[in-house]
């Protein structure tokens, strides 16, 4: 067998600091042996040790400069359920359209178009597969009503990085996003309104506030419309004509994780009380969230609980970059706060993150060892079964598809019916009207379902924008204009978890405070499992992607650039990047910029 060795370190356009290591057998085409991994460590979970937990609020958002506001609300869900504090219901309502603006309405169309979508533009798909261009020339878009692009071709220019249609529109288009949710928050990446049990915005002006927004969802609501069509024609061109359906498979059988979005005002504001009765009714909010909570094993959607989620997740890094703390660090507790054992007794609860502590060892790579600087993210259920599991738009999707929602009875189809629209001079006059899309749970994640999902995921936001406006106005109406509750650290020690769902999946934050101080934080951002080390249970979503993805690249091996096994990262979660990768040695570093 000829082997030919693609790496490539940084991948760029991606969130984080990634790399891919790929064996690939040169007549098949196909990856012998994969690994993506991590390259940099950041320490967050150490450095908030000892500070207030409201303060990690704050600091935890300086993770993401694109997604700042997705770990804030994940640690104000952790800290709230910490203190036994929840909003008013307007604080609830404006906590969601200020997340469904600034990291839903913007990332999204940044992550398809500007992000991923280089990889399927004119420039790249003409230089290394000429034969789909040609294609993509001869065949008749077929949503070309929807967004005017006559041919697949036109739709491909479009995509070209800063001169084409498509990548300008989405500056514009993630500008008035984000002017949205600074209304509310104050500022972007990094809100400044955000408390526990609350939202500082000055209300003072309503009706202004409530304006300026939904003038900028209507134009949003056609952007999506607009979205939905380009990315369709797209997937259908490349699955149907090109045999790009398998392409990117992660898990035959489902292995996903969703942590839900979008709380209801009522059910969220009722959980006020103590942290242990915060976390006992938890799930009675939580199963009202838009966007819902849940759970894929096997195929099986095996649970619906954000309690029993928690109960489920567990880190350890036996090929990672890390110490192994078990029997060197305290166990904060074995069980929740209702008695159930962590990790369902079935593995050790020091693996457990209320129990985790993050020690950085970086040691020298080996393939066979440790590799990479994520840790391996696992799921326990109740029966044993221990496996990797993927995060991310088409997750959330389906594990929402598969119960009764806002948008669908539960039989894995979701159903949305976005308004007319206005404002829309830059789009195609079609999108302007009401128009009723339609996503159906795939089989399996593949590299282009992902990217489909993400593109319905649009469509889905700004419907949950939609139903937030009309709560807001229902309450300001009614004179409830009260957005929080006064506060206060509890003395003796408490625990919290917040989950949310970034445009890249779900975040997870744990909290251990007492008296007002962290004990011990812990972080899973979407990216931490998906890009997890290999280990017994299997393969993390990142490797298992890549390992399924057939090189088809119309060029000799040895110039093989490995465009197919990026787009199949890429369809998680690209996000900027600073692509500068620093290797210190000999008093000198080498600063690499690559753009693939």
């Amino acid at each position: 067998m000829s082997q030919k060795e693609i790496f490539i370190d940084p991948i760029t356009r991606i969130e984080g600091h990634l790399a891919l290591r790929a064996l690939v057998d040169t007549a098949t085409r196909k990856p012998s042996d994969v690994w993506v991994f991590a390259t940099m460590f950041r320490g967050f979970e150490v450095f908030l040790r000892g500070r207030p937990p409201e303060d990690a609020i704050h600091i935890t958002s300086r993770i993401c400069g694109v997604c700042g506001a997705s770990h804030t609300n994940a640690s104000m869900h952790a800290v709230d359920m910490a203190y036994g504090v929840a909003p008013e219901p307007l604080g609830v309502v404006l906590r969601n359209m200020a997340f469904a603006m600034t990291d839903a309405l913007y990332d999204h169309p940044l992550i398809l178009n500007m992000l991923g979508g280089p990889d399927y533009s004119e420039l790249i798909v003409k230089k290394l597969t000429p034969s789909v261009w040609d294609d993509a020339q001869k065949t008749d878009a077929p949503h070309r009503d929807i967004h005017g692009f006559a041919k697949i071709s036109d739709i491909m220019s479009a995509l070209n990085p800063v001169s084409g249609k498509i990548w300008q529109l989405t500056m514009k288009y993630s500008r008035i996003a984000r002017e949205a949710g600074v209304l509310i928050y104050g500022r972007h990446s990094h809100p400044s309104t955000v408390v526990p049990g609350g939202i500082t915005t000055d209300l003072t002006n309503a009706e202004y506030l409530l304006v300026g927004y939904t003038y900028r969802l209507t134009k949003l609501t056609a952007w999506a419309k607009f979205l939905y069509a380009v990315w369709q024609d797209l997937v259908w061109f490349y699955e149907e004509r090109h045999g790009y359906r398998d392409q990117g498979l992660t898990y035959k059988k489902h292995n996903m994780v969703s942590g839900g979005l979008f709380d209801d005002p009522e059910a969220y504001s009722s959980l006020d009380g103590s942290p242990e009765d915060f976390y006992k009714n938890v799930d009675q909010a939580a199963s009202k969230r838009g966007i819902k909570p849940g759970a894929f094993v096997n195929g099986e959607l095996v649970t619906k609980s954000y309690k029993e989620i928690n109960l489920s997740i567990m880190e350890h890094v036996e090929r990672a970059f890390y110490e192994d703390w078990k029997g060197a660090m305290p166990i904060y507790t074995e069980k929740d706060p209702e008695g159930n054992p962590l990790l369902w007794g079935k593995y050790d609860v020091a693996y457990h993150p209320w129990n985790k502590t993050t020690i950085p060892k970086p040691t020298a790579r080996d393939w066979n060892g440790k590799y990479n600087w994520a840790a391996h993210v696992r799921f326990v259920w109740k029966d044993g079964t221990i496996t990797p599991f993927e995060v991310g738009p088409i997750a959330r999707l389906t594990v929402t598809a598969y119960q009764p929602n806002n948008y669908g009875s539960g039989n894995g189809v979701l159903k949305v019916t976005l308004p007319r629209s206005g404002g829309a001079d830059d789009l195609p006059a079609s999108v302007v009207d009401e128009m009723d899309l339609e996503w159906r749970a795939p089989p399996y994640s593949t590299t282009l379902q992902r990217v489909l999902a993400r593109a319905f995921n649009v469509v889905v936001d700004v419907a949950s924008a939609w139903d937030n406006v009309v709560k807001a106005v229902e309450l300001v109406r009614n004179g409830r204009v009260k957005t929080s509750r006064p506060w206060t650290a509890p003395s003796r020690r408490t625990f919290g978890v917040g989950f949310t769902e970034a445009p890249r999946g779900t975040v997870r934050h744990w909290v251990v405070q007492e008296g007002g101080k962290i004990v011990n934080y812990q972080i899973h951002a979407p990216t931490t499992g998906n890009v997890s080390p290999k280990d017994k249970w299997g393969m993390s979503p990142f490797e298992q992607s890549v390992a399924n993805t057939i090189v088809t690249e119309e060029v000799s091996p040895d110039q093989w650039e490995g465009v197919d096994f990026v787009r199949a990262i890429r369809s998680f979660d690209p996000c900027i990047a600073c692509a500068v990768h620093l290797q210190v040695g000999e008093n000198k570093i080498i600063k690499k910029m690559i753009v693939r």
